[in-house]
């Protein structure tokens, strides 16, 4: 299948998010946006990501929050907002933002997680960048902690850009590419339909983050537009000690992952150019990270493999660098240093080398 063959599928899967934009100029508050929040026992927290929605005062939003059958205050809480809410029995973050998918109606969907904010004016800068040709706009976190207080800087560090057929190359070469957590992703509503189909994972930032690219144009920006909390609760693991079932389960989620992509590629031809993941670096790295979790040691073949993919894939010249002495290191370290330093590169916070000894040593 040549690039024009796939910009024309592009193109019309496009079309339906552009009719629903006809007519926005004569009534103003058409929705342009829905914001669905998906809640599950996050009292803490609910609230101030309610209001950093409708504190932004948009007519052309829709704000919806999906509380999945939490345990705690969390319903109380939203009830008292006066939001458009609904509580669903407990299915995961996926399945109340599913829910959510089916109340609105605007052809763009950004879903903000429970225990994450948007900063004021984020909204109106969304909106002025979103037309029907964009599958995926991005934009980085600042980080925080659970008491709100900013930790570093914001992730991931981004370049200003528009296109997709560069990030496609990099999806079929590698299976990824930098993207933000869910908060900092807002997706045209074709592309959040394959969430319908994902039967091996509760959590919503998994496919289609990959497949956007192959529907449309990738906008991303550099300015932080939202706060990401890291706490003791994060899905991810971030902000928890080193955990071999957590990494079991990452391993295990990106091949389910790959596959399903691989399906949604037959629709441009693509499907055998895919790697295969247990090809990619991202796989490699984790089954790395995963060998020295579990007190074990690993082999020479598979490090040296680890090391040329590594040295394969999109990293900057220094970042290779920096990630083989790290691997190497790590591999010539005893397992309980190594198990340390390990755990300081899969922090969330600001890293550096001399932190990095310090774990160590």
């Amino acid at each position: 299948m040549t690039q024009s063959d796939i910009e024309a599928k592009r193109r019309k899967r496009a079309l339906s998010a552009a009719r629903r934009l006809e007519g926005e100029d004569v009534q103003a508050t058409v929705p342009k946006l829905a914001i669905i929040i998906s809640c599950y026992n996050y009292a803490a927290y609910i609230e101030q990501a309610i209001q950093s929605v409708i504190g932004q005062g948009r007519d052309d939003c829709e704000l919806v929050v999906v509380d999945d059958c939490s345990t705690d205050d969390s319903w109380e809480i939203i009830q008292s907002t006066g939001v458009t809410a609904y509580r669903i029995a407990n299915g995961g973050q996926r399945a109340a933002c599913v829910h959510g998918l089916d109340l609105t109606s605007a052809p763009f969907v950004l879903f903000l997680d429970a225990d994450d904010e948007l900063i004021p004016t984020s909204l109106e800068i969304i909106i002025t960048r979103l037309d029907a040709g964009v599958a995926k706009l991005q934009f980085p976190l600042i980080r925080i902690d659970h008491t709100g207080r900013v930790t570093g800087g914001a992730v991931p560090s981004l370049e200003v850009f528009r296109h997709s057929h560069d990030l496609a190359e990099r999806v079929l070469r590698t299976g990824v590419y930098a993207t933000p957590p869910t908060s900092g992703n807002v997706f045209r509503r074709d592309l959040c339909e394959f969430l319908r189909d994902v039967d091996y994972d509760r959590a919503v930032d998994g496919v289609i983050l990959f497949a956007a690219p192959f529907l449309g144009d990738v906008v991303s920006l550099s300015e932080p537009l939202g706060l990401y909390r890291i706490h003791d609760r994060n899905d991810s693991g971030q902000g928890r000690p080193l955990d071999p079932a957590s990494l079991t389960r990452d391993l295990r989620r990106f091949v389910d992952r790959m596959e399903h992509l691989r399906r949604i590629l037959t629709t441009y031809g693509l499907e055998n150019d895919l790697v295969r993941a247990e090809d990619s670096y991202f796989y490699l790295e984790r089954n790395f990270y995963l060998t020295i979790a579990d007190k074990r040691r690993t082999s020479f073949a598979s490090l040296i493999k680890l090391l040329l993919k590594l040295w394969q894939d999109y990293y900057p010249v220094k970042s290779k660098v920096t990630i083989t002495v790290f691997l190497l290191l790590t591999a010539a370290l005893s397992n309980r240093r190594a198990r340390r330093g390990l755990a300081y590169r899969l922090e969330s916070g600001n890293r550096s080398t001399i932190g990095l000894l310090r774990a160590i040593l």
